[in-house]
């Protein structure tokens, strides 16, 4: 059963790469990152029950556990070529087990393939559902976006909407229907298990993005860590979040703001680019699908700030996920 996992992923992932001298079915991979790149590298863990819930569909799983990985190259301004997966499973029926494995598969070479992304090798072992994956991209010599280039006075971008995923978990864990007519339930709880990682804006904010970072943890938590890293502050605009229709639909102006400051599970990137860039770089996301909004600027100081609909400062009461709170 082992085998037929890694087989099965391996198979319906590119096999054509030229960078991939040995993959599968030895004791180690070896590969030969091209000349004049850099080597940007990954890993994510993701425990049932914790960072998807119970009854998550094995595609989904198998989705997402790629897609959170290749949001993080996104982040860095790298192109995805190769992976490593370590699953642990649960002891189930045969015949069960096999229905995962085939599932979880498709998901994976769903988002692998138009990558171009290679599953060079894997392990796996029994215990509560456990999926930790590793990529490996490529950036040229110095052009890795980084958290830590953040100016006072750049101004502060989202792609995509927020707020989408966390109300999707919300959603399922009271019960709610999908199948009630007007989507917004199946729209909301898709953008939580197949989140799209923004790799061909990574791409394009290189050289233009002072600091770049995906929303995993929620807006303001992932907001503060550019702050951190750049030794400065930030003041978000509630009223420029951009949320979807389906989200404000479903959910009073209060918890839409909560969901898209503090929900996490994006899988969007916040970025900073000098004035001077913005109307460029927002012209360039939305050839590229997604788009880019204004949400707030980049001050002296420390810490994210987020100001309401009345030009009141709020008393954060979330900060967004904590893996160990």
């Amino acid at each position: 059963m082992e085998f037929r996992l890694i087989d099965r992923i391996r198979e319906r992932t590119a096999q054509g790469r030229e960078d991939v001298k040995l993959g599968i079915g030895d004791d180690a991979a070896v590969v030969a990152p091209p000349a004049g790149q850099e080597l940007a590298i990954a890993i994510d863990t993701m425990v049932e029950g914790v960072h998807f819930p119970h009854g998550t569909a094995a595609a989904d799983i198998g989705w997402k556990s790629l897609a959170v990985n290749l949001s993080d190259l996104a982040a860095m301004g790298a192109s995805p070529a190769w992976a490593l997966l370590a699953l642990t499973l649960p002891t189930q029926p045969a015949e069960q087990l096999s229905a995962f494995i085939d599932g979880y598969a498709e998901g994976f070479a769903q988002l692998a393939q138009p990558h171009r992304l290679a599953l060079i090798g894997g392990d796996t072992t029994r215990g509560a559902l456990t999926i930790s994956v590793a990529v490996h991209g490529f950036v040229p010599p110095g052009k890795a976006l980084t958290r830590a280039g953040a100016r006072a006075g750049d101004v502060v971008l989202v792609t995509g909407t927020l707020g989408d995923a966390a109300a999707g978990l919300h959603l399922l864990q009271r019960s709610a229907r999908i199948d009630e007519g007007d989507g917004r339930a199946a729209y909301l709880i898709e953008r939580l298990h197949r989140p799209t990682p923004r790799l061909s804006v990574g791409l394009a904010l290189r050289d233009r993005a002072s600091a770049c970072i995906d929303i995993s943890d929620g807006l303001l938590a992932d907001l503060g860590h550019i702050c951190a890293e750049s030794a400065v502050g930030a003041e978000i605009e509630a009223a420029l979040l951009p949320c979807s229709p389906m989200l404000m639909a479903s959910f009073d102006d209060l918890a839409v703001r909560d969901f898209a400051l503090a929900g996490g599970d994006d899988y969007e990137l916040c970025f900073t680019v000098p004035p001077a860039l913005v109307a460029d770089v927002q012209t360039d996301l939305a050839r590229l699908g997604c788009g880019a909004t204004r949400i707030g600027r980049i001050i002296e100081g420390a810490g994210v700030r987020v100001r309401d609909v009345q030009g009141q400062w709020l008393e954060a009461t979330q900060r967004g996920w904590d893996h160990f709170a």
